[in-house]
């Protein structure tokens, strides 16, 4: 698990480097990643670590995150500059207990992503057809939990394939696995065997696209 104590005493080391090795603390890099200081302090307590801010510092300074995370040391940081990219990222989008909204209704930001995650999520060749977005409720889990942030590629809408899927239905926008019946009608099954499986009409769900991927949330 990361700790993100260690992040943090790290970033400092960075910011304080740009500013001629002037003593940073906690709340200086609260400014930095653009989080107030009340809710910054809350993360760290309960070891919430936040990916994005974190990216986008990284991609700002052209540094690679996977030195701030996993410790790994590269022959020199520029061996890591430029490995980012972007995919739309859909903040007040939330599926698997409903909601959401068609695509126009409602803004949309970009999330910058790391070389490593680009990689997992199916490389820079799949980028175009991502995008990504939250995750609410336990009916997933262990899966996928409260709080992660998904990525769906959105040109893999075959269900006959196994995996998880961002289906909208008339009740909301869900993230589920998903099952064909004989009958015509589409089994949404959750990986909590305390939610029972739903089943809807075909014609009453539209497949978003497919979960490639997850930041998970500690």
């Amino acid at each position: 698990m990361f700790l993100l104590n260690d992040i943090i005493d790290k970033m400092k080391d960075i910011v304080s480097q740009e500013n001629g090795n002037k003593k940073m603390y906690d709340k200086d890099i609260a400014d930095e990643l653009h989080i107030k200081h009340l809710t910054f302090a809350t993360m760290k307590n309960r070891n919430k670590i936040p990916y994005q801010e974190i990216l986008d510092f990284c991609a700002i300074r052209k540094l690679s995150i996977n030195w701030l995370l996993y410790d790994q040391v590269t022959k020199s940081l520029e061996d890591e500059t430029e490995r980012f990219a972007k995919v739309r990222y859909f903040r007040d989008i939330y599926a698997s207990a409903g909601g959401g909204a068609e695509d126009g209704e409602i803004e949309s930001e970009f999330v910058t992503l790391d070389n490593m995650i680009i990689d997992k999520i199916g490389g820079e060749r799949e980028l175009k057809h991502i995008e990504a977005i939250n995750v609410t409720g336990d009916s997933m889990e262990p899966t996928l939990k409260d709080g992660n942030m998904v990525f769906i590629n959105r040109n893999m809408i075959d269900i006959s394939s196994s995996g998880i899927f961002v289906v909208a239905t008339d009740s909301g926008m869900f993230v589920k696995r998903i099952s064909l019946r004989a009958d015509g009608q589409i089994d949404l099954i959750s990986d909590n065997k305390s939610y029972p499986v739903q089943s809807v009409e075909g014609d009453n769900l539209r497949v978003i696209g497919k979960v490639v991927g997850m930041v998970e949330s500690f």
